[in-house]
């Protein structure tokens, strides 16, 4: 079986506007929460150290560069959907809502903008591209994953103390077996969202 080898970085998008915007979303796999998205346009002349995909830096590192990009970025945001209109719409499509919603509470408007992934959002009017596994290749991609991760997760460690016994400050909504255990022990939430499979089945059985 032949390897596949990772994807170069892009290192250099200023032939793409002097104001370039990464975006990343997180949050399509868990069974709870929001799914979140942010937009960040880095600083060329204030460069931040160690940007990567944010699955692959620590909890801990991921606090600090989060802290870092907001303070030195030239313009960032982040935005949410619910689990209602996740549950409405689809997780696809309530994740690319959130990336425009993104893009547009920036204040400052992008020349144009990188996302993540394999899809443009419907109705940007910004020039825009995707970039697959951009999370990893665009450092202002990266810094959007980083920081939407850092959101979403402190906010379902909240939601951990409003619904006790779920495990959700410590899988973060995602599909555990713990997750799973507990939703059978204890029933479905309001933050659960009731189109995906596992969540589905124990409303089958109530």
């Amino acid at each position: 079986m032949v390897k596949k080898q990772p994807l170069p970085p892009i290192l250099d998008w200023s032939d793409r506007g002097q104001f370039v915007a990464g975006v990343d979303e997180v949050g399509r796999g868990p069974l709870a929460g929001p799914v979140v998205a942010a937009a960040v346009i880095l600083d060329p002349d204030n460069p931040i150290e160690g940007l990567m995909d944010s699955k692959k830096i620590t909890e801990k590192r991921r606090e600090v560069l989060a802290k870092e990009i907001k303070e030195k970025a030239l313009s960032w945001a982040i935005a949410r959907v619910d689990v209602d209109e996740i549950d409405r719409i689809n997780i696809l499509q309530a994740s690319l809502q959130a990336m425009t919603i993104a893009i547009n509470d920036l204040n400052q408007q992008p020349d144009y903008v990188m996302i993540d992934g394999n899809r443009v959002p419907v109705g940007i009017t910004i020039k825009a591209e995707a970039v697959v596994k951009g999370d990893d290749r665009v450092a202002c991609i990266s810094a959007a994953s980083i920081i939407a991760k850092v959101a979403r997760d402190n906010e379902m460690v909240e939601m951990d103390e409003v619904y006790p016994g779920y495990g959700l400050a410590k899988h973060k909504g995602y599909p555990t077996k713990v997750h799973i255990e507990a939703l059978q022990k204890l029933g479905v939430t309001k933050i659960h969202r009731r189109t995906f499979a596992p969540v589905k089945k124990v409303l089958a059985t109530v």
